[in-house]
């Protein structure tokens, strides 16, 4: 089973996005902002990341930069998700590490497509 860490302050957002990957089988770790999601990064080992771009304490942004720049954590995919998709988000969201994106609110179908193909994707 598949470990997701999903990095999201909204805690409806949150809750929905955890109880329906649930139902398919995947295993979910939950942070509440940036800074709680590195730490869960590192100590938990998840197999994907939904990272919320913009939160408090620390937003996904920064939190990405950090993910990727840890040896033990750089290999993690890392889908930012944003509810304020402005067209250079997606180059952005890439720049600092993100291996997808997508826009909330979720369309379920396309980010499991996401997610899916990142979990089969050989590591580097």
């Amino acid at each position: 089973m598949s470990r997701i860490l999903i990095v999201e302050d909204n805690e409806l957002s949150r809750d929905m996005l955890s109880r329906r990957l649930a139902k398919r089988g995947y295993e979910i770790v939950i942070a509440a902002h940036g800074q709680e999601g590195v730490e869960k990064a590192a100590a938990d080992s998840p197999d994907l990341i939904l990272m919320d771009l913009a939160m408090p304490v620390l937003d996904g942004w920064e939190a990405t930069r950090r993910i990727k720049s840890e040896r033990s954590t750089a290999s993690i995919p890392v889908i930012g998700l944003s509810a304020h998709a402005m067209a250079d988000d997606e180059e952005r969201a890439r720049r600092v590490g993100c291996d997808d994106f997508d826009t909330k609110p979720v369309e379920l179908p396309r980010l499991l497509g996401k997610i899916e193909a990142l979990l089969r994707r050989p590591e580097p």
